[in-house]
């Protein structure tokens, strides 16, 4: 894509409810070697894919030993189709930090689409919840756990 390409690209989701950020990335591991194309698969192959995310590009750090781990960064420019996908995003793959280029001043949201996306945020609150305790319960605790509220 050409600069104005991505540009008009850029300024008719922004019409549209999109949100252009710098999503910023760390990673860890002990082999240095790892962790490039790690960030690479992370960006190119499933940030990328997300459903709402429009583009996205960055580049990522050379690792760097600290103690006994290597560490990289990445800094990703990424435009969403709003702010639900936004969202979505920051719960799946928690950037260490987000900054929202565009727009500038206000953003405004459809009554409709700021209930759909609390109850998009109150259901991936329920699936991580559930994630979490299926992890740390026992079998016979998390079945307690998933009755209470039936009963």
């Amino acid at each position: 894509m050409t600069k104005s390409e991505v540009e008009e690209i850029t300024q008719k989701a922004l019409e549209q409810g999109g949100i252009l950020t710098k999503l910023y990335f760390d990673m860890q591991g002990k082999a240095a070697e790892d962790l490039q194309p790690l960030m690479a698969d992370l960006i190119n192959n499933r940030l990328l894919k997300t459903p709402g995310v429009l583009y996205c590009f960055g580049a990522i750090d050379e690792p760097i030993k600290i103690d006994n781990e290597f560490s990289t960064s990445a800094i990703v420019t990424t435009l969403f189709k709003d702010l639900a996908a936004l969202i979505n995003v920051a719960f799946m793959f928690t950037p260490a930090g987000v900054e929202v280029l565009k727009p500038e001043k206000q953003y405004l949201i459809r009554q409709g689409d700021l209930q759909s996306l609390a109850l998009n945020i109150a259901q991936i609150s329920i699936d991580y919840s559930n994630y979490i305790l299926s992890r740390v319960l026992s079998k016979e605790d998390l079945e307690k756990v998933q009755e209470e509220p039936k009963k």
